[in-house]
């Protein structure tokens, strides 16, 4: 009996192992498959999405062998997903990685600039800077690159300075004209210099502000005599004898006194004729645009208003009252077609000749009141406009005073770009008073504003 038990089990033994060696067989075909799928596959992640990619399983396996397919497929859908984060890993990381490259691109370009701006700070000229300069002088006179060209100071170094060399204060537009500049430029040194106003004020409106210096003599007044003494120089027209009328159209100043009679139009027609509209000036304050001198004064305690500026003085009348108020007022002008400058100063007053583009030379919070008439008007772009109102700001100190005296604009500029210019700078308003102008024809909608404007003590 024995032996009959024992045939049966020696039987089954064979079976089993065939169905194992089967489901070993399968599992290395389904690896090698699902390996050659990984590896072989296109990288979308579409692929891994799509039914036939998935292992299907067949009638002839057993329930062990449906359970490894199940458990396969779902270790193929976690290789997809995973294929997939990898996908997106790998584009986040190939931003990353250019944006990392333009950040040290940028930080090289930065300390290469940092390094550079060290260097120049250790040597007093550098290389490029002298050759970039020595370029621009190229094409003009000795004289000219004498007068604008750097020059070796004689102690060598100076750390004030930062450098061995020092430069003339030239406007930068200078070198953008030079065929003006060589003929300005043009002279016998120690000789007389050519009376060439026009030439020297067309530069100085190009931008070549300051002038370059000249090593000549400018030309005298035949005959001159002295001034007439102050007071009595405030309201007296000096003799011709005065000035040099080469530059004008008039040869003396009752030719300019009777502009005011003859068509034509001219800079401040009739700024010359003392004994007109000049003497009344600021005398009187009629509420609105027209302020008066004294009125003005009273906004501040007695005696602290003393010194000032105006802009554009035309002949110096503005000064000429402020002086017997025992304020002292320097006038900038232009000399267009007219001895303005000169003028001035025979009335014993201080001119400056100087435009409107340039930097005021005065130092931060020091002049107790500026003023203008006519000149800041919107025949300046309003970048330079407000501009040239913080470098007002900036020379008044602080609680002091900003008169503006008839600004001219159309009236869809009023209130659209000068009102909210004026805000943005900072003054305080004392007065604010407009006008229409009706002369040409209410349809122009010409206006006119006058201010009173004050900087904050704080």
């Amino acid at each position: 009996m024995g032996g009959e038990d024992s045939t049966p089990r020696k039987q089954a033994f064979p079976q089993s192992q065939m169905k194992y060696k089967f489901k070993i067989l399968l599992l290395i075909v389904l690896t090698n498959l699902l390996t050659f799928y990984i590896f072989t596959g296109n990288n979308s992640y579409s692929n891994f999405q799509n039914p036939i990619s998935r292992i299907s399983g067949g009638g002839a396996c057993d329930s062990a062998a449906a359970a490894l397919i199940l458990k396969l497929n779902a270790t193929i859908d976690e290789l997809a997903a995973s294929r997939s984060e990898i996908s997106q890993l790998r584009k986040q990381l190939k931003s990353s990685h250019s944006q990392t490259e333009e950040l040290i691109n940028e930080l090289s370009q930065l300390n290469a600039a940092v390094e550079r701006a060290a260097a120049a700070s250790d040597r007093p000229t550098t290389a490029a800077t002298k050759s970039t300069f020595d370029n621009l002088l190229a094409d003009v006179s000795d004289e000219a690159k004498f007068a604008v060209g750097p020059h070796k100071l004689p102690l060598g170094y100076n750390p004030r300075m930062g450098s061995d060399e020092i430069y003339f204060s030239v406007g930068g537009g200078c070198l953008n004209h030079k065929e003006d500049l060589e003929k300005y430029m043009s002279y016998q040194v120690g000789g007389e210099c050519p009376v060439d106003d026009s030439l020297s004020q067309t530069l100085m409106l190009m931008g070549c502000e300051p002038l370059p210096r000249r090593r000549c003599h400018p030309k005298s007044p035949a005959n001159y005599v002295e001034p007439n003494p102050l007071p009595k120089s405030l309201w007296a027209t000096p003799p011709d004898t005065s000035i040099i009328w080469d530059p004008y159209t008039c040869k003396n100043y009752t030719c300019l006194t009777n502009r005011r009679k003859t068509p034509g139009i001219y800079d401040c027609k009739d700024c010359f004729e003392l004994d007109g509209r000049e003497k009344t000036r600021w005398l009187y304050d009629n509420g609105g645009l027209d302020y008066g001198i004294d009125q003005v004064l009273e906004m501040k305690p007695r005696g602290t208003i003393r010194i000032g500026l105006d802009i554009g003085g035309g002949s110096g009348s503005f000064a000429a009252r402020m002086r017997e108020r025992n304020v002292t007022i320097v006038t900038t002008s232009m000399n267009f077609d007219g001895p303005f400058n000169s003028f001035i100063s025979s009335r014993g007053l201080i001119s400056m000749h100087v435009s409107v583009s340039q930097r005021f030379p005065f130092f931060e919070n020091t002049l107790d009141i500026v003023h203008s008439m006519h000149v800041l008007s919107n025949w300046i772009p309003d970048t330079m406009l407000e501009f040239t109102l913080y470098d007002i700001y900036r020379v008044l100190r602080p609680g002091g005073l900003f008169w503006l005296d008839r600004f001219f604009c159309f009236g869809s500029q009023l209130n659209s770009t000068y009102v909210p210019m004026f805000d943005r700078v900072g003054f305080r308003k004392l007065r604010w008073n407009t006008g229409m102008k009706v002369d040409r024809g209410l349809d122009k909608n010409e206006w006119y504003f006058s201010a009173l404007l004050e900087k904050p003590m704080t």
